[in-house]
């Protein structure tokens, strides 16, 4: 498709006064065409239609809303070869990596087709009526999960396609029942407004309220805040930094009405090697962890950002191991100038922290973007002692930290914030005191790891893509995985309802093949 650089309103396209280019990271030069930047009269419009869409699209039947998200699935990879090469031009990810992107965004929306199909999403829950109980009745109570209203999504700097305009937050939410508003990532507009396009025709074609979608685009964090202050929307999916959802969460929290915001923001993925695996295996082990944590640049939320180990001389062969991988990695070429820059400052700030020693440096690259990994070590005292030691640092740099023993090593654990993932390196001599630390580490990780790597997330039923403070905002809820879907519904129960009345996945003589809880007892 010929870009344009307009927004999508609905099934309008817009342009507007204002705009601004895509930045080939590689070289820093404008990327043509220009783009419009949205205003408050396109939020304005944007939000109206997804209010007006909403009664119509939260009761389209299932098989209708299915359909519809297996259409925008089947247009996404329509689009051929030509959004690989945009996305591939304002990202400089490389092209095998952006098509197993783009075959997992369109997977995802399949496998939220099949799970609406499957029907257990509903919850659906039935206390049929006790009339003769004693000392009191019961009545009739029956329960489903109904969609929250408008959705606002922003599109992720680091997934231009599964997590931006129809990534895990729009499909979760589309799935629901949902319109969604997406606020695209101005580092890649002509990737977003591709996909818009085939999102938008697949809304036409299921003749579906043209408010189900809207795309704005523009770089100012104003425009994000005033969607999410909009009274219209009621829920927000990000994925982005800590700072940007910790500001997005109180606009969401300062609003008449609050809202709950859905925030993806910060992890460091602590690994820890136990002894007797590190005896075994150091070189190896040493080897695969330089190549999580120099994957993609290093620009995977999941990316090993600390090491945690009891120092013996096992460790050491690892440390050398690890350097050597390091020093080997060619520099990448970031997402954007302005990460690139944060980046080269967190690397900077670790090296002057006191007790801080660099172990090793990638091979230095060109270019404005250029991205050289780092590695360093320091002491579980002085890790401990400086929170700044944990905070993440955007890319592949990453700190190992040696422990006297194996109470360094648990208080080191204790320190840590939440996160996404934490991983451990053991065999079955370690197993004991594996099971000492596994309790710390659960209550601070979505998603445990045994002797493998955080990079690399399975969009499946049983997947968690989450985990407390800072990590998301809600450690509760998941942005991978079919119970994504959980965050834009909310459970309603119906007192003493006639058949006539009641919705008719609650009703007497509803289909018996979705999966309900009935006096308590699970129905499949």
């Amino acid at each position: 498709m010929e870009l344009t650089g307009e927004l999508f309103i609905g099934q309008t396209r817009v342009s507007t006064g204002d705009g601004f280019n895509a930045i080939d990271p590689s070289s820093g030069e404008r990327i043509e065409p220009r783009f419009s930047a949205a205003g408050t009269d396109e939020l304005e419009r944007a939000c109206a239609l997804a209010e007006a869409a909403f009664p119509t699209y939260s009761t389209t039947p299932i098989e209708q809303r299915a359909a519809f998200l297996e259409s925008a699935a089947d247009n996404i990879m329509a689009l051929g070869d030509a959004l690989i090469e945009r996305a591939h031009l304002e990202t400089a990810l490389p092209v095998a990596r952006l098509t197993g992107e783009r075959a997992r965004t369109a997977n995802q929306l399949k496998l939220f087709a099949a799970e609406l199909r499957d029907g257990g999403w509903l919850g659906v829950r039935i206390d049929p009526a006790m009339p003769d109980r004693q000392p009191l009745p019961r009545p009739d109570l029956r329960q489903r999960k109904v969609p929250l209203g408008p959705v606002a999504v922003f599109g992720a700097s680091n997934f231009p396609l599964a997590f931006s305009v129809a990534g895990g937050d729009t499909a979760s939410a589309l799935a629901a029942g949902c319109p969604v508003v997406v606020k695209g990532h101005p580092a890649h507009p002509g990737t977003s407004e591709m996909v818009a396009g085939a999102i938008a025709k697949a809304v036409k074609d299921a003749g579906l309220p043209e408010g189900v979608f809207s795309l704005l685009s523009g770089p100012s964090h104003e425009l994000g805040s005033a969607l999410v202050a909009d009274p219209r929307i009621k829920a927000v999916g990000f994925t982005g930094s800590r700072g940007g959802g910790v500001a997005l969460m109180k606009v969401a929290a300062d609003r008449p009405v609050p809202i709950p915001v859905y925030a993806e923001m910060s992890a460091i993925n602590p690994v820890v090697l136990m002894q007797h695996a590190l005896e075994q295996d150091a070189e190896r082990l040493g080897k695969e962890y330089a190549g999580s944590l120099t994957m993609g640049v290093g620009q995977f939320c999941t990316n090993p950002g600390i090491v945690l180990a009891i120092d013996t001389p096992a460790l050491d062969r690892f440390v050398k191991a690890a350097a050597a991988a390091v020093c080997d990695a060619p520099a990448g070429t970031m997402l954007t100038t302005g990460i690139a820059d944060a980046f080269r400052n967190g690397v900077a700030k670790l090296a002057a922290k006191a007790g801080v020693t660099s172990v090793a440096q990638g091979i230095a690259g060109e270019g404005p973007s250029s991205g050289q990994a780092a590695l360093f070590t320091v002491d579980a005292d002085a890790f401990t002692s400086d929170p700044e030691l944990a905070e993440e640092v955007f890319g592949a740099a990453s700190v190992l930290v040696r422990c006297a023993d194996a109470d360094a090593l648990a208080r080191a654990i204790a320190g840590l914030e939440g996160q996404l993932t934490g991983t451990v390196h053991f065999v079955t001599a370690d197993e004991p005191e594996v099971a000492k630390i596994l309790p710390a580490l659960e209550s601070r990780v979505g998603r445990l790891i045994a002797n493998g790597w955080p990079t690399g997330v399975e969009v499946s039923h049983a997947m968690v893509h989450g985990g407390p403070f800072p990590a998301t905002s809600d450690g509760r809820s998941t942005s991978v995985g079919t119970l994504a879907i959980d965050r834009f519904l909310r459970p309603v129960c119906y007192q003493d309802f006639p058949d006539t009345l009641l919705p008719d996945v609650l009703r007497r003589d509803a289909d018996a093949g979705i999966p309900r809880r009935v006096d308590g007892k699970l129905k499949i």
